[in-house]
């Protein structure tokens, strides 16, 4: 695409842009190619700025940055929020993209509800993907591990490929710092969706009405005109669903509710099962019950949302019933990993905020006729502030709670895991070991115990040290668990 033409479909002046051809973006300038448009951003930790020298020796035609940065020997596109300028002119570049996107945000539940949305487009016979912490899943199930939100390049140029795949249907996550750093921005989904707000990431963002902000930049500025917003509500909703509400409505978005307090999908009553849970829901006038594959009030919660997301992009109501009742569990949510040899369940879940933790306690609680042990531990260089109360809400579910070790980064994991037993209180245990902990955990469990492994759900490796120093070490919770358990797999 010609430099002149890009500019001018994304509302820059095009003087002197000539007949240049542009052959990619990068925000790296080691990606930099001839032909390439730069985007020069100010990070936490690098300077983009300081690297426009060698982009346009590595043959950048443009750079995208601040007003006041420094461009010598390429097209200076100057923008005072350089990262949505960017993001726009690389979205007409990237192109074409799946016709029907869907977006996710909120603090818990992003990966499940994105994921059982595809699910659900997959079951009612569409060409279906999904983008998040998971990476990308595809219709043939295959997945690519990736970041919550990826940067803008490579979530635009994974949208692009996937439209030249033949997929129709894209739900993806929208995080709050991809939203903050406009990793979402250029397309527009037609449905976009607000789980829950809880405390997380303020380590990145000054306090909770900032974090809630950037989760509201969905609503406010990248959703279709048109568009849909799915915003869940229990039988007394909290402040922040509210005004999620708020926002759908002052931007002139049609609002589903949907949960207890939902007008557009209303749940009746649900009943817990052995390894699942009946749903009574009313939507437009009918009642529907649906034997729900999937255990957990937070279960139940993402999959409405995401039936909510199915019917906001055209998915017949029958269709959306039929597929809830054919979910299949995402990894590392509420992942049953293995049976011990005393028939105590195994489950591995996500959960790394006190919320989480909560949520998935009550989920598993129901099925527990003797104890739930808990383990948990929290990462290091993240936010302080949650860990002792991640420790209280792991205690005030459990009958047994083990501290342990997490990703801990470049902090001492012994003060890490202080700070969790802090809120724990006298009666946990702590084994630094991770692998030890779950050991003893699943040593400990017996008949009618539930074991719970929270905190790192799917990830495949635990981070110690930073910087140069950073070392990934293999780590799965589900196979740990499996090789403790002696190797017996869930049912």
């Amino acid at each position: 695409m010609k430099l002149a033409r890009l500019l001018a479909e994304a509302g820059h002046e095009n003087d002197g842009a000539g007949e240049v051809e542009v052959t990619g973006f990068a925000i790296d300038h080691r990606r930099v190619a001839p032909g390439t448009i730069f985007g020069a951003f100010a990070g936490s930790r690098v300077d983009g700025e300081g690297f426009i020298g060698d982009a346009v020796q590595a043959g950048a035609v443009a750079v995208v940055a601040r007003p006041e940065a420094k461009v010598v020997g390429a097209r200076h596109i100057a923008d005072a929020v350089p990262r949505r300028a960017f993001a726009r002119l690389a979205a007409r570049f990237f192109s074409p993209v799946p016709a029907t996107l869907a977006a996710v945000t909120g603090t818990n539940g992003k990966t499940s509800t994105v994921e059982l949305t595809r699910q659900i487009w997959r079951m009612a016979g569409e060409r279906a993907a999904s983008i998040g912490t998971l990476g990308v899943t595809t219709p043939d199930e295959s997945v690519a591990t990736g970041l919550t939100t990826p940067d803008i390049v490579t979530f635009l140029a994974n949208l692009s490929g996937l439209a030249r795949e033949g997929v129709t249907h894209v739900a993806y996550e929208a995080s709050s710092h991809g939203l903050d750093q406009y990793r979402n921005e250029g397309v527009r989904p037609q449905a976009v969706a607000f789980t829950n707000l809880s405390r997380d990431h303020l380590d990145y963002h000054a306090d909770m009405e900032t974090y809630f902000a950037a989760k509201m930049r969905l609503f406010d500025e990248v959703a279709a005109d048109s568009g849909t917003a799915v915003v869940w509500m229990d039988a007394q909703p909290d402040d922040w669903a509210r005004r999620a509400f708020g926002h759908a409505e002052r931007r002139g978005l049609n609002v589903m509710t949907v949960g207890e307090g939902g007008s557009a999908i209303r749940l009746v009553s649900r009943e817990s099962g052995q390894l699942g849970q009946k749903l009574t829901i009313e939507h437009g006038g009918e009642t529907s019950t649906i034997a729900l594959p999937l255990i957990g009030a937070y279960q139940a919660a993402n999959a409405l949302t995401a039936a909510g997301l199915a019917l906001a992009t055209g998915t017949p109501a029958a269709q959306v019933w039929d597929a809830l009742g054919r979910l299949q569990p995402v990894r590392g949510r509420l992942e049953r990993a293995a049976i011990t040899a005393r028939g105590a369940p195994v489950y591995v879940d996500y959960a790394h905020t006190p919320d989480a933790i909560g949520a998935a306690i009550a989920a598993l609680r129901p099925h527990v006729t003797a104890r739930l042990i808990t383990v948990l531990g929290a990462g290091g260089d993240r936010d302080h502030g949650k860990r002792a109360p991640m420790g209280q809400a792991a205690a005030h579910g459990s009958d047994l709670v083990i501290v342990t070790d997490d990703n801990p980064r470049g902090e001492d994991p012994a003060a890490i895991r202080g700070a969790v037993l802090a809120g724990a209180g006298p009666g946990a245990r702590e084994i630094g070991d991770r692998r030890e902990a779950i050991a003893a955990a699943v040593a400990e469990a017996g008949e009618g115990d539930i074991v719970l492994i929270a905190g790192k759900g799917h990830e495949q490796g635990q981070i110690v040290g930073s910087g140069p120093k950073m070392r990934m070490l293999p780590f799965d919770d589900v196979t740990v668990a499996r090789e403790c358990a002696g190797g017996d797999l869930a049912a």
